[in-house]
């Protein structure tokens, strides 16, 4: 019998999590001739309680520490591994059962992995894509032309995979994905070992395909910048809790990444002014005499999350609230 299709958690949501848990167990190293012969296993929480929505058309970036489970959820929302408690909803169905649907609709991309035909160049195995996803041939020629000339590909559109710098093939592996027309993009790391032109160039792509096409994506990344620079939107997972979600400015404000005037003297010293006004700041430059230069700067988000990640490292709490 055929499985009833599940209505989705929230109609109007494109991806929801409500109260996913997922936790692994890890072999231990044998100390001794009894481990060895009778295992010893820890388990590991990767999710614990995580709830979040993505509505259409949303650009979220999903970042934290190693570890914290990111990867885990992209596994979890593309049906690559099932959860232990909690329900999920993509595009209105179950991952757990309803893979294949999903899938139709959805791409994924990994920045270690690779699905380009290793010892095929790049037009074969689009046309492969083309032939087992059952394409039809005036939606994949559009397609086919968009992302060539949008990810410029086409100088190596029929060279060998295995002859591909990195950020080709991480050009050729996005725009492989896109070849269906999906609804949903999950990237986890896309401009993980890129150069600054390749980088430059899958970020604009990225943030062309969701304002012009009004793709959801759902992107992790160590590199905040980048997150910053492609999302509106950011979920900080840590320890498998989602710890803060809201805009990166809301983000900033959080982690208290103060802006600050640099003053230096002409006898060479320097000084730092904090400041939330500009006003009040330009009032006590204004006292100051023998000022040599002013250079204006903020704490970034790196530094902010260092301290932070730092402190949860500890045990000192896994939340951040977001301001008022």
């Amino acid at each position: 019998m055929q499985r009833p299709v599940p209505r989705a958690i929230d109609p109007t949501a494109i991806v929801e999590l409500r109260g996913v848990r997922k936790s692994f167990r890890q072999k231990q190293p044998a100390a001794c001739l009894r481990d060895a012969l009778r295992p010893r296993y820890r388990h590991v929480t990767a999710l614990d309680d995580v709830s979040f929505t993505v509505a259409p058309g949303a650009f979220v970036a999903y970042a934290g520490p190693n570890g914290a489970g990111k990867s885990t959820t992209i596994k979890l929302l593309g049906g690559l591994l099932m959860q232990d408690a909690g329900e999920i909803s993509v595009l209105g169905l179950s991952p757990d059962r309803h893979r294949i649907p999903i899938m139709r609709r959805m791409g994924i991309l990994f920045g270690n992995r690779t699905e380009l035909w290793w010892d095929h160049p790049v037009s074969t195995s689009y046309q492969w894509k083309r032939s087992v996803w059952d394409i039809p041939a005036g939606d994949f020629a559009a397609m086919e032309a968009l992302v060539l000339d949008l990810l410029d590909i086409r100088p190596f559109y029929h060279t060998f995979a295995r002859e591909l710098s990195l950020g080709q093939r991480m050009r050729a592996d996005l725009g492989m994905l896109l070849l269906h027309r999906p609804d949903l993009l999950l990237l986890d790391e896309p401009t993980l070992g890129l150069d600054v032109l390749a980088k430059r160039q899958m970020i604009a792509f990225l943030k062309n395909l969701n304002a012009r096409q009004g793709t959801t994506v759902i992107v992790t990344s160590h590199d905040m910048d980048d997150l910053e620079e492609m999302a509106r939107r950011v979920l900080l997972i840590a320890q498998g809790r989602v710890a803060f979600d809201g805009d990166f400015t809301g983000l900033r404000q959080a982690l208290g990444c103060t802006r600050r005037a640099t003053v230096r003297f002409a006898d060479g010293t320097t000084r730092d002014y904090p400041f939330e006004n500009a006003k009040e700041l330009m009032a006590r430059l204004a006292a100051l005499d023998d000022i040599a230069d002013i250079a204006f700067g903020q704490t970034s988000l790196e530094e902010g999350l260092a301290t932070l990640f730092a402190s949860w490292k500890r045990g000192e709490g896994t939340s951040l609230a977001a301001p008022d």
